[in-house]
């Protein structure tokens, strides 16, 4: 029988249990397309943390009030009045309720410790099969292994389904150890081990001005999500001060200290001192108006600066209590947390112990979900040409957070690294090359001078041509250094692809590059071609980018039917443009007959199944199309940027295709999620090719 609710719990606070239901939510919202999010019993129905974050970050269909059954004081009272029973029937009921509603629930239980002795455990069990959650931090490895196992033999006495384990917390050097006294335990559920991630347990500076209530001297919204790792109090002159100052740091500093102010703000820009996470002025004073002016005209820095009334040691000791959360926007953390446990999880076994079936709506959320774990099977490696933007170094720090591929970034390393801890970012995995430096550059210019002598370029000129970042980066990909290319964030489509076509070439049988776009509205992802490269393509060239858009999108989960589209549908209308994408639509079925199409049609007749019936009756695709093939540039382009204003729609490419390994481009106004998934959709494309 396939499994319709899972119930998650720990026995202690600070156990990890969000990051589990998280990484849960994330699998089932790839999986099925409506999720529940319930929690049987919460402290106080005013406000509980989990059901807000999840019904902000997961967009679900439904209210607070059905994501919730009973408060913990409502629960002792009638557990008090022996209504026991009655309880559990009702929450059952909740439950069965949300079951017959969605395709599937997850379920929240609050930690056993919030109970009474009395109660807790048991009801906790008695809900759906039972994921348990141990707090193994600072355990030692025979301790955590005994938990498990009396976790999993008090579980299966109770006669709950156990569905798996996670030991959260651990100390990763006990890891590899743990592992192995688990193989003599084979009978046990599923046992999945998270180690201890610091930052995960630090405040950021949002937390720390939302406890507080700090006045904001000056901080943009970037920046509120830098972490505190630690407080110090400058106590000292600045000379001495400096030499204790650490990366992560939150300055505590009393108002009228402006040599120190000013002081470790200029430190930020030096290669030489770490990066603090911001300054907190404390005392019962105001910032001088002459030191308040001077800060405001320091546009370059990027370093929060917060004011708080009361003693400067006091005020430390506030900070120190601050609780690390995880909040619906809290983007670098959710991204930490989903590496982690995206890492650990066997996902293929996870799917099999669920038995989900197939859905054939492919939602944006299954179709990112779907990215991520792709281009995590293969760990493609990407190159970065424009590592000193902003964009694109929050990007790179959030794909490899999530660990799902390998980065390099071209440029200078001591002014990459400087950038990326002025924004506060940890981008430590990334390779850093240096083309000005680097060992590769005489091979690279080898080559490229061999593969472009016969047009003229000379040795000198092939150097030369490397000192361009978009150059260098595409001979590493055609050498193999790389697997892909993504630019486009400060480079024009020409520098980005111009190099790709004169370097990689086009596949022996695509004579030509195309685009598409991935269009994620609110509940499918569709695709449109070619709105980036082609102007004007003859009636070959769009048959061409048909079957290669068809090619791709099957590549990416989404089952193609292809709409032609027209000013006119089916023999209503004449004309030369009409006649073009006939003619076209004629040469796909004749080169690949397998294929879903349909052609000349109007975009009404393709999407919409009332218009469908009344202008192509019994047509496969018409009012069900997933792929749009546009005839010109100018439709297509000016298309789908109506389309994403007008509806909301997510436009994610332009993704380049035909050529022989993945070099894509961005759009100059591009944003960090943008970045995010071409760099995913280009490892992607990388092991296909591999294959």
């Amino acid at each position: 029988m396939t499994i319709k609710s899972l119930y998650i719990s720990s026995h202690t606070v600070a156990a990890g249990k969000l990051v589990v239901a998280m990484g849960m939510m994330e699998f089932l919202k790839a999986k099925v397309h409506r999720v529940a999010f319930f929690r049987p019993f919460v402290k106080d129905k005013s406000h509980d943390h989990d059901i807000a974050f999840f019904l902000e970050r997961y967009t679900l269909d439904m209210t607070e009030a059905q994501s919730r059954g009973f408060t913990v004081h409502e629960a002792e009272k009638m557990i008090a009045e022996n209504s026991l029973d009655t309880l559990m029937k009702l929450l059952v009921a909740q439950i069965k309720e949300l079951e017959r509603s969605y395709d599937f629930v997850l379920i929240e239980g609050l930690h056993h410790s919030a109970f009474s002795a009395a109660i807790g455990v048991d009801l906790n069990l008695e809900a759906a099969p039972y994921v348990s959650i141990l707090n193994a931090k600072s355990e030692d490895t025979a301790d955590v292994l005994d938990n498990i196992l009396m976790d999993h033999e008090h579980i299966k006495a109770s006669g709950c389904k156990h569905f798996a384990t996670f030991a959260n917390r651990l100390d990763a050097e006990k890891l590899p150890a743990l592992r192995t006294l688990l193989e003599a335990h084979r009978d046990l559920s599923p046992v999945y081990l998270l180690p201890e991630v610091e930052e995960l347990d630090m405040p950021t500076i949002f937390e720390v001005r939302h406890a507080l209530d700090c006045e904001v001297i000056r901080a943009t919204g970037k920046e509120y999500r830098r972490v505190v790792r630690q407080t110090k109090i400058a106590a000292m002159r600045l000379e001495n001060f400096l030499s204790y100052v650490e990366e992560g740091d939150l300055v505590l500093v009393p108002a009228d200290r402006a040599d120190i102010i000013i002081g470790v703000l200029l430190s930020t820009q030096s290669a030489r001192y770490p990066n603090i996470s911001g300054i907190l002025l404390t005392g019962d004073m105001e910032l001088a108006p002459s030191i308040r002016e001077m800060l405001e005209s320091f546009d370059a820095l990027s370093i929060p600066i917060l004011s708080v009334a009361g003693d400067t040691y006091q005020v430390a000791l506030k900070v120190e209590r601050i609780p690390a959360t995880i909040r619906a926007k809290s983007e670098r953390k959710i991204a930490l947390a989903m590496g982690l446990f995206n890492t650990a999880v066997d996902m293929i076994a996870l799917e099999q112990m669920l038995a989900q079936e197939e859905r054939s709506v492919l939602t944006p959320i299954m179709f990112e979900y779907a990215l991520f774990q792709r281009a995590r099977a293969s760990k493609q490696k990407i190159v970065l040409p424009e590592a000193t933007d902003d964009r694109i170094l929050r990007a790179v720090e959030t794909v490899l957070r999530r660990d799902v591929v390998e980065i390099i970034l071209l440029g200078n390393p001591e002014e990459i690294l400087q950038k990326s801890g002025t924004l506060g970012l940890d981008i430590s995995k990334a390779e850093i090359v240096d083309p000005h430096t680097s060992p590769l550059q005489k091979g690279l210019a080898k080559t490229l001078y061999r593969l472009r002598k016969h047009k003229g370029l000379s040795l000198d000129a092939a150097c030369d041509m490397l000192l361009s970042s978009t150059y260098f980066a595409t001979m590493m990909v055609y050498m193999g250094y790389a697997d892909g290319m993504v630019s486009g964030a400060t480079h024009t489509t020409q520098e980005t692809i111009r190099p790709a076509l004169q370097i990689i070439k086009t596949k022996p049988d695509i004579p030509i590059v195309s685009s598409l776009f991935f269009m994620s509205f609110e509940t499918q992802v569709l695709v449109y071609a070619d709105c980036a490269i082609n102007q004007d393509p003859t009636a070959q060239e769009l048959a061409t980018i048909a079957i290669t858009t068809a090619d791709t999108s099957a590549q990416f989960g989404i089952e193609p039917r292809i709409a032609m589209l027209s000013y006119s549908t089916g023999s209503s209308g004449k004309g030369e443009d009409v006649e073009k994408v006939a003619e076209a639509t004629r040469i796909v079925k004749e080169r690949r007959p397998e294929l879903l199409i349909e052609g000349p049609i109007q975009y009404d007749a393709a999407i919409d199944p009332t218009v469908a019936a009344q202008k192509l009756p019994g047509s496969e695709v018409a009012g069900r199309a997933t792929l749009f093939v546009f005839p010109d540039l100018n439709t297509g382009n000016n298309t789908y940027k109506a389309v994403q204003r007008a509806s909301g729609a997510v436009a994610i490419g332009p993704v380049l295709q035909g050529l022989k390994k993945p070099i894509n481009d961005l759009s100059r106004g591009c944003l960090v999620a943008d970045i995010v998934n071409t760099i995913v959709i280009t490892a992607i494309q990388a092991a296909q090719e591999e294959r």
